[in-house]
């Protein structure tokens, strides 16, 4: 089955996204994150076609005219608990933020699961549509990111400075 990749101009530098077959966006990656490390898997088709939704919905994120974002996704396999743990980052309403236990109390684990949680976060394909960035420290600090602190803070700050706008 092909695949599809593009890139995307955005304020926190030129955005990596990928696509199945279907058009249903795989992954997004900021330079430097985990697997922005050049180009997709081989046998990955440059098209810029499917992604015209994606980079529509970005464009109005980073303009403050969106909170949430629509475009089907299909992240690859992962097991039962990062699916958990990604599921409940969807639900992590825009210009809040929650803590690590926080996000492992919401699907029902505690104590030494916390790490596993962080753990599941950090292997996120989708950044910025599924909102990892969204999750602090018990303190309220800003720990981890795997597009980077600055980023983190970037994104932290848009959303905080934007009242919540409708999907549209």
């Amino acid at each position: 089955m092909t695949a599809y990749w593009t890139t995307h101009p955005g304020p926190l530098g030129d955005l990596l996204l990928t696509c199945d077959a279907t058009g249903a966006l795989t992954s997004l990656t900021v330079p430097g994150a985990p697997g922005a490390k050049g180009l997709p898997a081989p046998g990955t088709v440059r098209d810029d076609a499917p992604f015209a939704e994606a980079r529509r919905e970005l464009d109005a994120y980073f303009a403050g005219e969106r909170d949430r974002f629509t475009r089907r996704l299909a992240p690859p396999p992962a097991t039962d608990f990062r699916r958990r743990v990604w599921a409940a980052l969807d639900e992590i309403p825009y210009g809040t933020t929650v803590s690590y236990g926080q996000l492992a109390a919401a699907i029902g684990v505690g104590g030494p699961a916390v790490r596993a949680v962080g753990g599941a976060i950090g292997a996120n394909p989708l950044l910025i549509v599924r909102p990892c960035h969204r999750v602090v420290g018990a303190d309220g600090s800003l720990t981890g990111y795997a597009g980077g602190l600055e980023r983190k803070t970037w994104l932290l700050g848009l959303e905080r400075t934007r009242t919540a706008v409708p999907a549209g």
